[in-house]
């Protein structure tokens, strides 16, 4: 039996319904909140370990709903939108979602999503290596990303994405890793872009510029991206 919570916020009833139904069938625990603000109150008392998002809701739309998940940590989210372009997926990519699902949608495929994406983040926490650079170390147990010599952790402040690219560039420190590989080893299976690693990059530099670390994230003109030393 599947032990893990799934959070449901969509206004629509009866999709809400068909999606609990699905969930709840594939053995997880599913909680449904009909707007945004009841979806951060749920978040406030308990910890789900995912959220399936619609974009378009009442009270909270989806994007102001995801902002401030991430603001508060890194619960995996899956959005539901109903446009299918580009604009949407990479609104949804660079605040930070896992995955995206586009209205009309086979709820079997939803539940498929929910699985992958789960598996991910689930084999993450529950590693055991520790990876250590100069700058940097990171405790995959612990999920915890600190940075050196100050000591201050910032895995909060990183959605699961970012966790995944700042590891894979500190478990081979030396290598220069093209877009698709990162693509492939850090991002949801689907239609994702090569320019959305450009995204997620860029807003991980930030943060580690925040933190001290600056200049960690370096780019190699016709390439992709290398871990440097910070500054």
């Amino acid at each position: 039996m599947n032990s893990s919570v799934i959070l449901i916020v969509e206004d629509d009833v009866e999709i809400a319904a068909i999606l609990t139904a699905y969930l709840q069938n594939a053995g997880f625990t599913v909680s449904h909140a009909e707007n945004g603000a009841l979806a951060l109150a749920f978040c406030a008392t308990s910890s789900p370990d995912l959220i399936v998002l619609d974009v378009r809701m009442p009270v909270m739309d989806g994007w102001q709903v995801l902002a401030e998940v991430r603001r508060r940590g890194n619960i995996p989210v899956i959005m539901l939108t109903a446009n299918d372009d580009d604009v949407d997926k990479l609104s949804a990519l660079r605040i930070g979602a896992d995955d995206y699902v586009v209205k009309p949608f086979n709820p079997a495929e939803v539940v498929a999503r929910v699985q992958a994406v789960l598996r991910r983040t689930q084999v993450i926490t529950r590693s055991k290596d520790i990876y250590s650079t100069r700058s940097l170390s990171i405790n995959l147990q612990q999920h915890s990303v600190v940075v050196k010599p100050d000591g201050v952790d910032i895995a909060s402040r990183l959605t699961t994405t970012e966790f995944r690219l700042i590891t894979q560039f500190v478990r081979e420190p030396s290598r220069v890793f093209s877009r698709d590989e990162l693509l492939e080893a850090c991002f949801p299976e689907g239609d994702t872009l090569p320019r959305t690693v450009d995204s997620h990059i860029s807003k991980l530099r930030k943060k580690l510029d925040d933190a001290g670390a600056s200049g960690l994230l370096q780019n190699v003109r016709g390439f992709g991206y290398r871990l440097g030393e910070s500054k």
